[in-house]
Formats: C-alpha cells, sequence, structure tokens
C-alpha cells in the first residue's frame, strides 16, 4: 500500500513535467517541479511537445550523421540548443551545467537522468566579440 502510494506521486509529478496541464489531473500535489526557462529565439526548432519525447534521439542522430558521416548541420546540434537556451546568472554570464538553473540540469535532475554530454561538449555558448567572432 505504501509503496503505490509512493509510486502515484512519482508518476503524478513525471506527467506533470512531460504532460501539460498533468498536474491538474495529479491534484494538487505539492511536490516541486523543475524550473524550466524559456528559449531566447521566436520559436523552437521543433514543437515543444515533441522536443520533451525526442530530444535524445535527436541530438544522437545528429551525432551520428557528424561524427559518422561528416554532416554538420544547426537544426538539431547541441550547439544551437545551447545558444538559445543559454540560463543567464548573477554576473550576466551563461551558468554551466553544473548550475540547477542550466537549461539541461533542470529536467535531468529532477528526472535523475545523468548528463554526460558535458563530459566532451562545453555546455555553455561560447562568448562573441563585436564582430560575432568566438573567443575562448
Amino acid at each position: 500500500m505504501r509503496h503505490a502510494f509512493r509510486n502515484a506521486i512519482i508518476v503524478g509529478a513525471l506527467l506533470s513535467v512531460v504532460i501539460p496541464g498533468a498536474a491538474a489531473l495529479a491534484g494538487d500535489s505539492r511536490v516541486p517541479v523543475p524550473s524550466i526557462s524559456k528559449g531566447q529565439g521566436e520559436r523552437c526548432v521543433e514543437d515543444t511537445q515533441f522536443m520533451r519525447r525526442n530530444h535524445m534521439e535527436l541530438m544522437m542522430h545528429q551525432r551520428d550523421d557528424t561524427l559518422r558521416r561528416g554532416v554538420r548541420t544547426t537544426k538539431h546540434s547541441l550547439k544551437e540548443c545551447l545558444d538559445c537556451h543559454a540560463v543567464k546568472g548573477d554576473d550576466n554570464q551563461p551558468v554551466s551545467f553544473q548550475d540547477p538553473r542550466h537549461f539541461c540540469t533542470a529536467c535531468h535532475s529532477y528526472a535523475a537522468v545523468k548528463i554526460d554530454c558535458f563530459e566532451c561538449h562545453n555546455s555553455k555558448p561560447r562568448a562573441k566579440t563585436v564582430a560575432g567572432d568566438i573567443t575562448k
């Protein structure tokens, strides 16, 4: 009985992240949900619900195309995601994935999913000069 109650709480919390309006279905839960910042562009490259469910497959497909086939596009690239979804800290600079406010970290920590992208990739966009050249 105790496990059933705990499982219902977990399912309700996960539904509130995955399905908009599901918090109403789960009742007025006191389970905290992640705070996710909006992107800085006009619109995402895909529908929000599609991205919530498929972002990992898109990133893996992009990785395969880039590494194995030499195809470099920007539509589903990690760099483009970070450029649009960078969260700025108190110093007005993008935070890294170690910061709980980081766009990726917010959901991944909530869902207890390890992020391993940033073992090799930058977790924040690179700074640009006035002319648009990348620094560092």
